[in-house]
């Protein structure tokens, strides 16, 4: 019965989330065109429809552990499912958030990502691109914007703790800023197409400051992402 109830939960949550963000997406084309100063709203709201849908439909409740940051920090996030993602919107003031470059090609949504700030990856595109990619992030942290990454570079299933991308310790070094990690437990109950009721907590780190070297900013980072593992 309970698999039942999940499975109901599951379905009415994916055509009304996902119907709602049909419409928000169109919205934010509109915006990109015709009001720019909309985009950063409409995209709020999207996560605050996602955080309705998430809480009312498949009765998860979530729970944040500390204080979050606010203006120009590194935001590191374990990243164990699609619910992080579409929550950051909601739980940080404007992020810029580093994505991955295939993204950026989904029709519509791609360019109104690019026009609100969201920061392209292209791991393989050599220095050219990653040059482009520090130039925005400070634009971002100039402009007062917190920049999240998700460190492991893509989700991963939870209770494991594979090391972080090579790239983060550069990126860290070459920004200067300090770093936030945060820990989340998403993939208990929302990883899998059948998502589960109960509850989804953030952990918030203390801040890590900038300019420590590779070894300890990494392990610093690693462990605190990872503390609602054990």
């Amino acid at each position: 019965m309970k698999t039942l109830l999940a499975a109901l939960r599951s379905l009415v949550f994916y055509v009304l989330f996902y119907g709602g963000s049909a419409v928000l997406v169109i919205a934010s084309v509109v915006a990109v065109t015709a009001r720019p100063a909309w985009l950063a709203g409409i995209v709020a709201r999207w996560g605050a429809w996602h955080l309705w849908c998430v809480e009312k439909l498949l009765g998860i409740e979530v729970v944040l552990d500390g204080k979050l940051p606010d203006g120009p920090v590194l935001i590191a996030v374990k990243h164990e499912a699609f619910f992080e993602a579409i929550d950051t919107p909601r739980l940080f003031t404007h992020p810029a958030v580093f994505a991955k470059q295939e993204l950026f090609r989904i029709p519509g949504w791609g360019y109104s990502a690019l026009v609100y700030g969201l920061i392209p990856v292209a791991r393989e595109e050599g220095a050219k691109a990653l040059r482009q990619m520090i130039g925005h992030a400070k634009q971002r942290a100039e402009a007062g914007r917190p920049l999240v990454i998700f460190p492991e570079g893509t989700r991963v299933a939870h209770g494991t703790q594979p090391p972080l991308q090579a790239g983060f310790a550069g990126l860290y070094k070459l920004l200067r800023l300090p770093v936030v990690p945060i820990a989340v437990d998403s993939g208990r109950l929302y990883h899998h197409a059948l998502k589960r009721p109960g509850r989804i907590t953030y952990k918030v780190g203390e801040t890590i400051p900038a300019g420590l070297p590779r070894e300890e900013i990494e392990a610093r980072v690693h462990r605190a992402i990872n503390a609602l593992n054990g």
